[in-house]
């Protein structure tokens, strides 16, 4: 079973497959419908992004929408963004485990 999840620039996602599984990383590029560059601006960084195949991606519903803005503005941003972006989303979802009791 396939699901097509639309990812766009800004997205955050979490590694289905490979050895980065279960990490969170920032779609900076789409390659095409099957492809997209994803960095974390820590092991991965923007000017080396990871090739992933849209299907080993899980969107986790959450944007950054000011590295979103800076790639649609300039075309880059800077992996002290990508990191701090990463790592409010990161504190958001751990908050969010402790108020379920996980």
């Amino acid at each position: 079973m396939t699901v097509n999840v639309k990812l766009e620039p800004g997205d955050i996602v979490r590694s289905r497959r490979g050895k980065d599984e279960g990490q969170l990383a920032i779609v900076v590029a789409l390659v095409d419908e099957r492809f997209a560059l994803v960095a974390d601006g820590d092991k991965r960084r923007f000017d080396r992004p990871k090739r992933k195949n849209v299907l080993h991606l899980e969107s986790i519903g959450e944007r950054s929408d000011e590295v979103a803005n800076n790639l649609r503005d300039t075309g880059r941003v800077t992996n002290a963004k990508l990191r701090y972006a990463i790592g409010v989303i990161e504190q958001r979802l751990e908050a969010h485990a402790e108020e379920k009791g996980e």
